[in-house]
């Protein structure tokens, strides 16, 4: 499977993709159309060279990729809004924008806030008021790191249960479909991408799963003794982790072999939780807007 360097997301009703310097959201309308809206983008990592140092690159990436998925996903849900706007004047529309703007930008906050008391001081804590039973902070450390992936499960299988999250996961498989015949060198057809798996190395699901399991690693080994100091550590290091964790997933999108497959197995199995089989007019929608970015096709390595 040769690299594209070619990336994406769901959104809703729709796919993003990304190629180099520009990505193109494509969305299915209500009215069965399919709108394309075409951008440059320009990393930090392009404009400064501190920004492309290992380790810093990949928390650069992460939190612009997390800007720009917020971004597309309040496109792409504009399209369902319209009916509320129909009887709105200019000036209104102007401040709906804007109010909608500072919405977005407090719930980026409230779910990283969320994450981090969910997936990081959730399970540090449960692991806390085990000490008396489990002595070893090593050991708790580990079970810390096991219970934060089965909450994560947990919380995929459930959220699963919801239909418009179901239907963004199919689309998640289309974007993975997609850039995997590209990657396969086949003709970019419908019929050739529905036979494409959905599983894919460079995927934020497998991205997540390193996560939990370097900060495995870290809080085996990084033992302190006031608790307060612990559960600083585990905010204070999750850029770095996230990090290493690029750095894992960058080598394995780009590399092939036998220690690469094995490696790179749980998260591809992970992805069966986010990832569901689409219909004809899902692939049809991702082909969209990889077509509208296949041009734009510089050398390029980030994902």
């Amino acid at each position: 499977m040769a690299y594209s360097g070619i990336g994406g997301q769901a959104v809703i009703e729709g796919v993003m993709m990304k190629n180099g310097d520009h990505y193109a959201v494509a969305v299915r309308k209500p009215d069965g159309k399919i709108e394309v809206q075409k951008k440059p983008t320009k990393s930090l990592r392009d404009r400064y060279k501190f920004f492309d140092i290992p380790i810093i690159r990949g928390v650069v990436t992460f939190v612009e990729s997390f800007t720009m998925g917020m971004g597309v996903l309040n496109y792409s849900a504009s399209f369902y809004e319209e009916d509320e706007k129909k009887d709105l004047t200019e000036e209104e529309k102007k401040k709906k924008a804007k109010k909608d703007g500072i919405l977005t930008g407090l719930i980026m906050v409230l779910a990283i806030v969320l994450a981090i008391g969910i997936f990081v001081l959730g399970p540090f804590f449960a692991m806390e008021a085990l000490q008396e039973w489990i002595p070893s902070p090593e050991l708790r450390g580990f079970l810390e790191g096991v219970l934060r992936v089965i909450i994560f499960i947990i919380y995929v299988k459930l959220i699963t249960m919801l239909e418009d999250i179901r239907r963004l996961f199919m689309y998640h498989g289309a974007e993975h479909k997609s850039i995997n015949c590209v990657e396969n060198g086949e003709d970019l057809t419908v019929e050739n991408v529905m036979r494409q798996s959905t599983e894919h190395r460079r995927c934020g699901t497998s991205f997540l799963l390193f996560v939990m399991v370097v900060s495995i690693l870290f809080f085996m080994f990084i033992v302190v003794g006031a608790v307060w100091l612990r559960m600083l550590l585990r905010i204070l290091l999750i850029p770095v982790i996230a990090g290493l964790s690029y750095e894992l997933i960058r080598f394995l999108g780009s590399h092939e072999g036998k220690f690469v497959y094995v490696i790179s197995r749980p998260g591809m199995w992970l992805q069966h939780l986010t990832t569901k089989e689409p219909d004809d007019s899902m692939i049809e929608v991702a082909l969209t807007a990889l077509k509208a970015v296949i041009s734009e096709n510089p050398e390029d390595d980030k994902w």
